[in-house]
């Protein structure tokens, strides 16, 4: 079992940056894959970042490649998304979810995540 907890949403201007951290618990957590999502209102939840259980690959949405950085500390079970140069249509609760997940074709499938976080809100302001 995995229990996933996000932090660091909040309100920010068009431009600026903000860092999520996504806290596990469970002795498995680092032979676990890490991907973060987001839905915006009205909206279906969609892929944004992921990282494999041994941290050397990472993958991202097209629509956040060059400005969202996924990273993992596994001795603080903790997986982070750093976001630079926010849009106002980053705005979305972002989730995090975990999961064996293998294959980095895999990563940014929803279903292949059994555990997911309660979210966080990312408000961007132009």
């Amino acid at each position: 079992q995995v229990q996933l907890v996000e932090s660091g949403g909040g309100l920010v201007q068009a431009g600026g940056p903000l860092r999520l951290s996504c806290a596990a618990s469970g002795r498995t957590f680092s032979r676990h894959a890490v991907g973060w999502f987001r839905q915006a209102p009205g909206k279906e939840r969609e892929f944004v970042a992921a990282i494999n259980w041994n941290v050397g690959s990472t993958y991202y949405a097209d629509s956040v490649k060059g400005r969202f950085t996924i990273s993992r500390d596994n001795a603080k079970n903790t997986v982070y998304l750093q976001m630079n140069s926010l849009k106002p249509e980053d705005t979305a609760v972002y989730y995090c979810a975990a999961d064996q997940v293998y294959g980095l074709e895999f990563l940014p499938k929803q279903h292949k995540y059994d555990y997911w976080g309660q979210g966080t809100q990312v408000t961007v302001s132009s």
